[in-house]
């Protein structure tokens, strides 16, 4: 049987650099690959992790480019046959203080969050093995976000028979209407983290339905996690959590032991199933 494997994204500082640690400090059962877009910041970030005495290895992934996520999966599939674990935890935030107009944010930030992790789901969810485990790592501020659009849109974030392409098409629409400058006159909240964060929820649950019906036998489960709101460079140095301590929930979610049902399509906080 080839060995195990765990990926992932963003993992070159803050809560992805704290997961790839948190793996390794549980002694997951098989190789850990940190990916980054940076090379230099990745390799250093590795350099970091083994001078603790943690086996880590770099591999390059822009998750806003197709053809990196495609290589990653070349990789992958040539030198272990398949993925056991995969965290998809890259994403960014444009600071309150950002002089983009809200338009050119929503587009940036939808791009990477929601775009991004959902080209990497493409290029890995097929190289799943049973009981694998996959966390999109998602934001309490996606829930916020939801409360505040309109009841048609709420209705068709919870509508549990949309589908990605529904999605897809509705994430396209935030933008547009962002640009021009009538979002919230058409239902849509006053923040584009927040949105594309929803987009991530949402996907995770359709991901997962798509998974209990192609692969039931399987046992693989795939949940959205919040990590709280921590000290990041995105985040701030005011915020609560310390990146180890935001790390444990997205961390438990990778870990879950074979023969579990559950959580599976949950947007889980705190390693505890929010209501959506």
């Amino acid at each position: 049987m080839s060995k195990k494997v765990a990926v992932v994204t963003g993992a070159n500082k803050g809560i992805g650099f704290a997961i790839v640690r948190e793996l390794c400090k549980a002694k997951f059962t098989g190789d850990v690959i940190l990916t980054a877009r940076n090379e230099k910041l990745g390799n250093e970030a590795v350099k970091m992790l083994k001078s603790e005495g943690f086996e880590v290895s770099y591999h390059h992934l822009d998750i806003c480019d197709q053809g990196s996520a495609k290589q990653l999966s070349n990789f992958l599939q040539k030198t272990y046959g398949g993925l056991d674990v995969l965290i998809n935890n890259a994403g960014m935030a444009f600071k309150n203080d950002a002089t983009e107009t809200f338009g050119e944010q929503a587009e940036v930030t939808m791009r990477t969050n929601f775009w991004g992790t959902l080209w990497v789901c493409h290029a890995l969810l097929p190289l799943l093995r049973p009981n694998a485990r996959v966390v999109n790592v998602s934001s309490f501020v996606s829930k916020k976000a939801l409360d505040t659009c309109s009841p048609q849109l709420q209705a068709k974030f919870r509508d549990t028979e949309l589908s990605e392409e529904e999605l897809c098409l509705l994430m396209g629409q935030f933008v547009i209407a962002a640009q021009q400058g009538n979002h919230q006159a058409q239902g849509w909240p006053n923040t584009a983290y927040g949105t594309t964060k929803i987009g991530v929820t949402v996907l995770s649950r359709i991901q997962a339905h798509f998974l209990t019906k192609t692969r039931a036998a399987d046992g693989i489960l795939l949940n959205a996690c919040c990590p709280g709101w921590v000290r990041t460079d995105m985040a701030g140095s005011k915020a609560p959590k310390s990146p180890e301590e935001g790390a444990q929930t997205p961390t438990y979610l990778a870990l879950l032991p074979e023969g579990m049902k559950e959580p599976h399509g949950q947007l889980v906080w705190d390693k505890t199933i929010q209501e959506w």
